[in-house]
């Protein structure tokens, strides 16, 4: 149970990443990642401001046993990219920090490739001109498909789904949402694959092999401390399926822990596109899930812990809501 005398002391930030890489030297610069270099910048900017931790650190926290320095930081890593093993990992490891990873276990033990990659290599691979001809093809595909599925019209689902966020215009978005979870799923699959082998065009298993990391690079991250966590089975948004397909999702992502030497005592989840429900919640405490990380964009302090299965919705910042140069000032994060 969480000890509320000393949930006032606990003063946390969660960051979130997905790609780091030398973009401009890759084959995809136009990936949505941070810079290698940016990378490192930014975990200086942390050391000097911040007092890294480590997940059973936080576990230990909300559950009375321990307290956590000021202005502690965590750092998460989405998705098992090669990325993690090749350029974040030895980073981490030279400077003895923790980083928390959460592999998609299909995607690292099947070589497939996540549909919400196939998009994200999809937009990467078309020039910023032929973003129309992108919409385009789906509104083809769209009314292909549109007596088969009982579909609404291209332009419905264009004024419902293309709204801009923080980080994407309102056509990329729309490409998004569409293809992860709107249209059917078996229909997102047939117009994603039919995209990505059109756009990309490379042979799914080579690519997947190229994207993730291997069993044998997670095993050898957790050996030197590293934690690995749940991120589902194959990558859904978990609070759109019944109790059963979700307790799937989970259990199968937590024989992966086991099977790559994680610690089963103290396992972790990070929910894909940050989505879960009350059934997850309940899911993840039957089977003695202890920390589970969202998207939502906030830092936790004592004031906003206000129930029990706070520590199954912990809030995280993205890369970009922090400086990545260490003479940066702090910003409005910063408490």
């Amino acid at each position: 149970m969480i000890d509320s005398n000393k949930m006032d002391k606990i003063d946390l930030t969660v960051v979130m990443y997905h790609y780091v890489r030398d973009l401009k030297n890759s084959r995809y610069p136009a990936i949505k990642g941070l810079q290698t270099e940016l990378f490192k910048g930014q975990i200086e900017f942390l050391k000097k401001n911040y007092n890294f931790v480590k997940v059973e650190d936080v576990i230990n926290a909300f559950h009375g046993n321990a307290e956590l320095p000021p202005h502690s930081v965590l750092l998460t890593f989405d998705d098992a990219y090669s990325d993690h093993f090749n350029t974040v990992f030895p980073i981490l490891y030279n400077e003895g920090i923790q980083g928390a990873f959460y592999p998609p276990v299909k995607a690292v033990t099947e070589h497939t490739v996540l549909d919400v990659n196939k998009i994200h290599f999809i937009l990467a691979s078309i020039n910023d001109g032929d973003m129309n001809k992108l919409i385009n093809e789906i509104k083809i595909q769209l009314n292909e498909f549109r007596s088969e599925y009982n579909l609404e019209t291209f332009e419905y689902y264009f004024e419902k789904l293309a709204i801009a966020n923080r980080f994407d215009p309102k056509e990329v978005i729309f490409v998004k949402r569409l293809l992860q979870v709107e249209l059917p799923e078996k229909l997102r699959n047939i117009i994603t694959n039919k995209l990505f082998n059109k756009i990309v065009g490379i042979e799914e298993s080579a690519f997947s092999r190229e994207l993730y990391m291997s069993l044998d690079q997670i095993k050898t991250m957790v050996k030197c401390g590293m934690h690995i966590g749940s991120h589902g089975y194959d990558h859904y948004w978990l609070g759109s399926f019944p109790w059963g397909k979700q307790e799937f999702e989970i259990q199968k992502s937590v024989e992966f822990i086991s099977e790559v030497g994680g610690d089963i005592n103290n396992w972790s989840i990070c929910y894909p596109y940050g989505n879960y429900n009350q059934d997850t919640l309940d899911i993840l405490q039957k089977n003695g899930c202890r920390l589970g990380l969202t998207t939502q964009v906030a830092t936790i302090s004592g004031s906003s812990i206000d129930n029990s299965l706070y520590i199954y919705t912990l809030p995280r910042l993205d890369t970009n809501d922090l400086p990545k140069d260490i003479s940066a000032s702090v910003n409005k994060w910063y408490k």
